[in-house]
């Protein structure tokens, strides 16, 4: 390589590992102080130290190449590279997600261009370092996806929120029959306690209802899951299918939440798309860290206290609900025993999202909205 060559490589080395580097930063920055998300925030970091070891040893050259005053992109502009998307209504959401993918984008770029560019000289970067490159870019668009996750869902799902699990409850005389959504075009289920129970729920603004009941043939799912989809349309609750990704698009479902032993986010995305809510149970801290990496939309936490409706053999309690609500920003939801008795407990925890059952199975019907108060309530520490 001549030297005019040479030092042509080395300024475009250098240009690239500085805007890759302030691109992960600007997107550290946003993590850590808009999210006050640990973990994300530590993975872009090391992304950034990961980089800055391949790029290292040819580092001290390439800042001595350095030409910025003479460099004739300072001269080149664009009308929208000074700005970015601003927020409305009070909601910062947008500029914070423009912020995020646009540097994530810069850093993702100049990534490439490190990669390219060590290509061309075998005789200074090592085939291992021209990988070790390619493998931070596929990490840094694994981190972008995360990282947009969490800013979004942080920002749509209520705090406090309440998020009710509701089984068949007691619409016994539609449980033998072979076809639930033959049965008057669903209006059958329409003056049953099952619709009464989901009709009181939606209308004390419970933000989230999954459908989970073990006991229902898959005809019989779909067809109270088609109920509860008629029920909260138009309103600010969601419906998230319990397990069965299949059956929550059959009902019109807003989502579907698995746990540890049933299909991967990947998986579930696949049958679902990508618009769907997809929520993950998590009984650990690494357990949650994966969930968020793997572009969950929000994490279950559990069980945190014993359960009147559900036995486990091991309870995580509040030490792991305070843990992972210190670590991640990604939405989580304490579950497991919660009700009016222990909800401010949790949310002293750092937790102010809840799954309860018990909390209003146990109540009549007449006192969801008073539960739902109380339980909000409790949960806003602010």
């Amino acid at each position: 390589m001549d030297n005019v060559s040479q030092n042509s490589f080395f300024r475009i080395v250098d240009a690239a590992a500085n805007r890759a580097s302030e691109g992960l930063r600007v997107a550290e920055d946003v993590v850590r102080m808009h999210l006050d998300d640990r973990f994300l925030a530590s993975q872009l970091k090391n992304l950034r130290h990961d980089l800055a070891e391949q790029v290292g040893p040819l580092s001290r050259i390439a800042s001595v190449a350095r030409d910025s005053i003479g460099d004739v992109g300072r001269t080149i502009e664009t009308a929208s590279e000074y700005r970015r998307a601003e927020s409305t209504g009070g909601d910062n959401a947008a500029s914070f997600e423009s912020l995020l993918v646009a540097n994530f984008k810069r850093a993702q770029q100049a990534i490439r261009t490190l990669e390219e560019f060590s290509k061309t000289q075998p005789d200074l970067v090592s085939v291992d370092t021209t990988k070790s490159i390619e493998q931070i870019r596929y990490r840094s668009y694994t981190l972008e996806k995360a990282c947009r996750i969490a800013l979004r869902c942080s920002s749509e799902f209520p705090n406090p929120s309440i998020y009710v699990l509701v089984e068949g409850c007691d619409w016994s005389e539609h449980r033998d029959a072979d076809d639930l959504a033959n049965i008057a075009g669903l209006d059958g289920l329409a003056s049953s306690r099952f619709a009464k129970t989901v009709v009181a729920l939606v209308e004390a603004k419970v933000d989230f209802l999954q459908l989970r009941d073990k006991t229902l043939s898959d005809r019989q799912l779909v067809a109270a899951g088609q109920m509860i989809a008629r029920l909260v349309e138009g309103s600010s609750t969601r419906f998230v299918m319990n397990d069965r990704a299949d059956l929550a698009v059959a009902c019109g479902a807003d989502g579907v939440h698995v746990g540890q032993d049933e299909l991967t986010v990947a998986a579930v995305r696949k049958i679902v798309g990508p618009a769907k809510i997809v929520g993950v149970s998590t009984h650990s801290l690494p357990q949650a860290k994966q969930a968020v990496v793997d572009g969950a939309d929000y994490i279950g936490v559990g069980p945190v206290f014993p359960s009147t409706t559900k036995t486990f053999s091991d309870f995580v309690g509040l030490e792991l609900v305070n843990e992972v609500c210190g670590e991640i920003g990604l939405p989580a939801f304490a579950i497991g025993g919660i009700d009016l008795s222990n909800a401010q407990q949790v949310a002293q925890a750092g937790c102010q999202r809840v799954a309860v059952t018990a909390a209003f199975s146990s109540e009549p019907i007449e006192r969801y909205a008073e539960v739902a108060s109380q339980l909000r309530r409790l949960l806003n520490v602010d």
